[in-house]
């Protein structure tokens, strides 16, 4: 496809212009903290016309709001969503080779960059179209619609800038600073106005069950912290190839460390964003009816409740999704004034169900939530792998590509002979087979966080831990690099 057609119009998209010169660690720290700072002002700036009271700090938009950094009801109702689609649909497109993208190639990688802005841009303004004339946003009696919809979508185009602006001027990609922000908004938000008031309540409620009763309130910060701790212990795991440089003799160039974690907690970003975004696109057909409801309700079914929201209750976009969990859906509170919130949440998970339409029609699948636990996680492991395997090799970081920029700085593999196909025969023992287990792993790490009730959403503490490891990780980079300044070729951002 000639995809340099698109040339004249990506032109006309603005953009943030790169630093003049290199900035120092210092320098990102502070453009980091002036663009947190303008994300967490939308986040926390209620759209015009929109009756926040049914959606600020809702539990039912608790998955979307942390996989999208987004925050329903205000300018960030939209969020990172529209950025992490384009990426998706794009990666696919080329890896079907329907386009075809050298992204080594810098002029490819730069017209990649800016059909990726471009697409999310669109993206921003159907998505805050669908959440204003959906329900999902509902605007207060006699405002018009429209004002609504402009708003998000003007918040969630800053938002594509910003992500911009981190990339080139921050110390990390703007999706994982505002992911990681949503989500240690959740986990502060969640403790002080749940946990928290629910323990004082178990506390002064339940006599001798009381100290009992406030430990179990605080179960879902105590799994936060446990998953947390996990992902940053993984994070360290690594496997050390020995390194020489081919140029001098029996000099040793120190060791090639190939992460557990290869491809980090993006499988898991990805996978999630794609099947919560499924539930938000398809909100659109939630009222159709007719000889096509069939089909659409087994793909995503609605229900809507006293406040009109539709709600995805059913189908198999509800199955790939995460369970919900006592913090976020009452569902799971106490009843009769007992925080018994672990016991009511394994009974519902025992008996609850869900409904899965047949395409032909007829009577439906009845799901027990259990079941819908176990298909979620297969789903997800799955996906997981998929994105893996094709975000290798989309950043570059395959055995050719590792092998090639091995070769480039001068550096090869002690006992076997300067070629990169040797060096890339080397690496294809481990990278594939890392790459696939790393996928699991964070899959089933996320699926055990949302089943026990963490706070911030599995893929929301995975990805947190691994922004804290990639900053640790960065600042021990550069200073790296101020001693031997031929690995910024390497290790440098590509």
């Amino acid at each position: 496809m000639g995809l340099e057609k698109l040339d004249p119009i990506l032109s006309l998209v603005p953009g943030i212009k790169k630093p003049a010169k290199a900035l120092s660690f210092r320098e990102k720290l502070k453009w980091t903290a002036i663009i947190l700072g303008i994300y967490f002002t939308l986040f926390s700036t209620p759209a015009l016309g929109v009756n926040v009271g049914s959606f600020l700090n809702n539990p039912s938009f608790s998955i979307i709001n942390i996989i999208f950094a987004a925050r329903i009801g205000t300018l960030m109702t939209v969020g990172i969503g529209p950025i992490v689609l384009s990426s998706i649909i794009l990666q696919l497109l080329n890896g079907a080779g329907i386009i075809t993208m050298d992204l080594n190639d810098p002029a490819q990688k730069g017209r990649f960059q800016g059909i990726q802005k471009l697409a999310a841009i669109v993206i921003a303004i159907v998505e805050a179209f669908i959440y204003t004339y959906t329900g999902s946003v509902t605007a207060l009696t006699g405002f018009p619609l429209i004002i609504i919809a402009i708003q998000l979508a003007l918040g969630a185009i800053i938002v594509v800038y910003l992500d911009e602006a981190m990339v080139k001027w921050g110390i990390t990609s703007g999706i994982n600073l505002f992911i990681a922000g949503g989500v240690a908004f959740a986990i502060v938000g969640g403790t002080a106005n749940i946990l928290v008031p629910e323990a004082i309540s178990a506390i002064a409620g339940h006599g001798s069950g009381a100290l009992a009763g406030a430990i179990e309130a605080f179960g879902p910060l105590v799994f936060t912290i446990l998953i947390l701790v996990i992902s940053l212990y993984v994070l360290d795991m690594k496997v050390e190839l020995p390194l020489s440089f081919s140029q001098f003799r029996g000099v040793g160039g120190g060791r090639l460390p190939i992460a557990f974690l290869y491809v980090s907690v993006l499988p898991v970003v990805l996978a999630t964003a794609l099947t919560v975004s499924l539930g938000i696109w398809l909100r659109v057909a939630a009222n159709v009816t007719g000889p096509a409801a069939p089909l659409v309700h087994f793909f995503a079914y609605y229900t809507t409740g006293s406040t009109g929201t539709p709600t995805l209750s059913g189908g198999l976009v509800y199955l790939m999704q995460p369970l919900g969990f006592y913090p976020y859906a009452s569902l799971y509170g106490g009843v009769g004034g007992q925080s018994n919130y672990y016991s009511n949440y394994f009974q519902v998970l025992s008996t609850r169900t869900s409904e899965l339409f047949m395409p032909w029609g007829g009577k439906p699948l009845l799901i027990p939530e259990w079941e819908h636990f176990i298909i979620y996680t297969i789903i997800l492991i799955v996906l997981c792998i998929i994105f893996g395997r094709f975000w290798v090799e989309m950043t570059g970081q395959s055995p050719k590509n590792v092998a090639s920029q091995l070769q480039d700085v001068g550096f090869q593999i002690p006992g076997f002979r300067r070629d990169p196909r040797i060096t890339e025969s080397v690496l294809n023992k481990y990278l594939p087979t890392i790459t696939v287990l790393g996928s699991i792993f964070v899959a089933l790490l996320a699926a055990a966080a949302s089943i026990t009730g963490a706070i911030g959403n599995g893929m929301g503490i995975l990805l947190t831990a691994g922004i804290m490891y990639a900053v640790y990780q960065q600042m021990e980079n550069e200073n790296m690099i101020e001693g031997y300044p031929a690995l910024n070729r390497f290790l440098g951002p590509k």
